[in-house]
């Protein structure tokens, strides 16, 4: 388990704080169109206000690449802070300088500011050393609570980190907890879930599962590879060829590992990936030419669900279908229903999927969705995440 010196273990009254938040959320004709990450960050801010911390929030919103968009400036966030602390949150039109120092310097106990994009300077992504000089100088105390930039070394997770002490938020203490749990100390059986479209971009997390999950259970256009791999021709399917060799040699790792792989037995197949097209549901090997496979099946469905009822714990990340299209959302739709009904603690990431589930409203039946994508892979992988490596360690 990592351990953290938290916002829980400090005085902070007083203390002019640089929050690192992920406010990266998706904006709608100058609104937030989806305020699920701001609202994750609350209790961290909550509860420094409430202990007389000066709190200064910065976060990234988009990929500007350096250099200033007006459709990517931080007031739609302000103006939504605003709403949900009932208290008018101050926006600067900067990240760093003169402007911000005095703003800072001005502020009292309980008061806080919210910068301009981090990623409006060019120093953020690079990691600049005297860009995060500047993030730090007008601060006493760094908190991380960005669990989602977490494997980006950029200035405002990792560069100031060199120049103040840092220390974990409430969320980014809950996400190191949760996720460690998982992969540390799961309960038995553990059942993961991997959907998505490619196998290139969870190979890993793939084999660190292999090693520790009791079953892992493959849908999503991910499991067309594997299925190619075992000499199912899938005509017009979407798959992987490149990752086929790859997808065989886990199919062989499985085998010899106690972790049982669980692929797709039918599969629902469609001539044109469009809202309302005709489609059939066959087995791998029925399907023909100009037919794409395009979500799991009934008799999938119901051999996930075996797994998912015989569990203590499930992961789960990625769509096992084309969600965004229906009806290709039904293998993801009933196999969240069966984790929402069994009595397993259940972790979920991954945006495409937290976006799916709160959709269909089961969001509130997972125990924990953590806020990061590839910080969360990254995590399962066994990696060394930079974001937390600079936290202060507990001694």
């Amino acid at each position: 388990m990592i351990h953290k010196i938290s916002i829980e273990d400090i005085d902070v009254s007083g203390q002019k704080v640089f929050l690192r938040a992920d406010f990266n959320v998706p904006l709608d004709q100058g609104k937030v169109r989806d305020d699920a990450r701001i609202k994750a960050v609350l209790p961290t801010i909550d509860n420094l206000l409430g202990r007389g911390a000066r709190l200064v929030l910065a976060s990234h919103l988009g990929r500007p690449k350096g250099q200033p968009k007006e459709e990517l400036k931080m007031d739609p966030v302000a103006t939504r802070l605003t709403e949900l602390l009932g208290r008018t949150v101050i926006k600067l039109d900067q990240v760093v300088g003169p402007v911000v120092n005095k703003a800072v310097a001005d502020m009292k106990n309980g008061d806080l500011l919210l910068l301009e994009n981090l990623r409006f300077e060019k120093g953020e992504e690079s990691n600049e050393k005297a860009f995060a000089g500047k993030l730090a100088e007008p601060v006493d105390l760094f908190v991380n609570d960005a669990f989602g930039t977490a494997h980006r070394a950029h200035a405002s997770t990792v560069g100031i980190a060199s120049y103040i002490p840092a220390v974990a938020g409430l969320l980014m203490k809950k996400e190191i907890e949760e996720l460690s749990r998982s992969i540390e100390n799961p309960l038995r059986p553990l059942t993961v879930i991997l959907g998505g479209a490619k196998v290139s971009d969870k190979i890993n997390v793939m084999r660190h599962f292999l090693q520790l999950a009791d079953y892992l259970l493959v849908g999503g256009g991910m499991a067309n590879t594997f299925l190619a791999a075992r000499g199912y021709d899938l005509g017009d399917s979407f798959y992987e060829k490149d990752m086929v060799e790859e997808a065989a040699k886990i199919i062989g790792e499985s085998e010899k590992s106690s972790c049982r792989l669980v692929l797709p037995v039918d599969l629902v197949v469609t001539r044109e990936l469009k809202p309302g097209s005709s489609f059939k549901t066959l087995e791998p090997e029925k399907i023909k030419h100009s037919w794409k496979a395009v979500d799991i099946g009934v008799k999938t469905v119901e051999s996930f669900g075996e797994c998912i009822l015989n569990s203590a714990m499930i992961v789960w990340n990625g769509p096992l279908g084309v969600f965004e299209i229906s009806p290709f959302d039904q293998g993801t739709m009933f196999t969240a229903l069966k984790v929402a009904e069994s009595e397993a603690y259940s972790v979920v990431g991954g945006g495409d999927l937290v976006a799916a589930l709160e959709f269909l409203n089961l969001a509130d039946d997972i125990n924990f969705i953590s806020t990061g994508g590839g910080a969360t892979l990254e995590f399962w992988e066994g990696k060394e995440l930079p974001g937390i490596t600079v936290l202060q360690d507990k001694t």
